[in-house]
């Protein structure tokens, strides 16, 4: 029962980034490759390239604000944290594919589209709209789990959050726009994988 809420979401963000992608030029060009949607051949090099770069950079950046943070942390939400570790498949899979999907091909492609009507065209500015509200809507979607942790959660513990979940949906987004969904896919991942492997250090 608790999985048709989130399957419920993701069918209809699927469906909204399949009718909206190419009004608003954003790519998905391995996938298009093999529905044989696109001719033209595929950057597999810079799809890579830029997906494990930006996933690297993504996980530093993370690695390093949870590093400034901890320490003013509240000892709650720690502990949940430490009693939540997901599994590596949940963090590679969910993380990497589901949680892309939802944020950047669905609600990044809505509001780039919605963006674009009313500011007449695709313009950077639009791309970076779309980029920006769904890297904070992301964020704030993990307020209720400070809440839920902590009373009345501090300034620095929602900061920690705001700007924690932030700087990967920036990231991923760009890539997004600039090099395809794969290439965020592939960032996501790499950037766990660089977390993961920076958390002995960390604690």
């Amino acid at each position: 029962m608790t999985l048709i809420n989130p399957t419920i979401m993701l069918i209809v963000f699927v469906v909204i980034g399949t009718v909206l992608y190419q009004q608003v030029n954003l790519k998905v060009p391995l996938i298009e490759k093999m529905l044989g949607i696109r001719k033209e051949p595929v950057e597999l090099l810079e799809i890579l390239k830029y997906g494990v770069l930006g996933g690297i950079i993504a996980g530093a950046l993370l690695s390093l604000v949870g590093l400034a943070f901890y320490p003013i942390l509240p000892l709650e939400f720690k502990e949940l944290g430490e009693s939540l570790q997901p599994s590596l498949a949940a963090r590679f899979l969910y993380g990497g594919l589901t949680e892309e999907i939802l944020m950047r091909f669905g609600l990044m492609t809505l509001v780039v589209w919605l963006a674009s009507k009313i500011l007449g065209g695709t313009k950077p500015m639009v791309y970076w709209i779309g980029i920006l509200i769904a890297a904070i809507i992301f964020a704030l979607g993990h307020f209720p789990i400070a809440f839920q942790a902590v009373g009345n959660p501090t300034t620095s513990l929602l900061s920690y959050i705001l700007i924690g979940n932030s700087i990967g949906g920036i990231i991923f987004g760009w890539l997004y726009w600039k090099k395809g969904l794969e290439s965020a896919f592939l960032a996501h991942i790499f950037a766990h994988v660089v977390m993961v492997l920076a958390e002995p250090f960390l604690n």
